[in-house]
């Protein structure tokens, strides 16, 4: 029989009421710790039909443990004599300002570490674990701000092909519930 520690806490936190408590059950066997909230930090509004479908399609799959959330940064100017660096450099302001606090921070480039299905779900287990929220970053077409970068704790690459940005944001959404249901054995999958 496996050990189980069972310890109730004061919850503070969003959703729960004043002194409501908090049971958490934590063992030694391959289950996941905690539940993880995922910000999908991208550059861009106003997105096709497709886009704003597909993504919703695969977010509202995944469940609270690992519940998908589009934050949704206003491109800066481009164009006739726009100035990109400094577009590019304000968009990564405003994405910085979006990281919910707390939150490991990953980049999305196409210099990043590319993982199979299987390692992108022991990845998602690994950051499930560790107790803190994820925070993914996608530039816009000129990629991420240097600041977003510099700020990012890993880099990962969907694919060494260059990806329009609405594309990137079903795709991440797909690929993420393709990762959370090999975890828990759901017939999604199929390897």
């Amino acid at each position: 029989m496996r050990p189980v520690l069972a310890v109730s806490l004061p919850f503070q936190g969003f959703g729960a009421e004043n002194g409501q408590k908090l049971r958490i059950k934590a063992s030694n066997s391959n289950r996941i710790g905690s539940a993880m909230n995922i910000y999908l930090i991208a550059v861009g509004n106003r997105m096709p039909r497709w886009v704003d479908e597909g993504y919703q399609e695969y977010a509202r799959r995944l469940p609270g443990e690992c519940a998908l959330k589009l934050v949704e940064i206003a491109p800066g100017h481009r164009g006739k004599g726009a100035d990109i660096r400094r577009t590019l450099r304000d968009e990564g302001e405003r994405m910085l300002k979006a990281i919910p606090k707390g939150c490991r921070v990953v980049a999305l480039e196409v210099g990043g570490r590319s993982w199979s299905t299987e390692a992108l779900s022991q990845q998602m287990e690994r950051w499930m674990a560790d107790g803190r929220d994820l925070a993914l970053l996608v530039g816009g077409p000129e990629g991420l701000a240097p600041a977003c970068q510099a700020c990012a704790e890993q880099r990962w690459s969907l694919s060494a092909l260059t990806l329009p940005h609405p594309l990137v944001r079903v795709l991440l959404a797909e690929q993420l519930y393709r990762g959370w249901s090999l975890l828990r054995n759901h017939p999604y999958h199929r390897a």
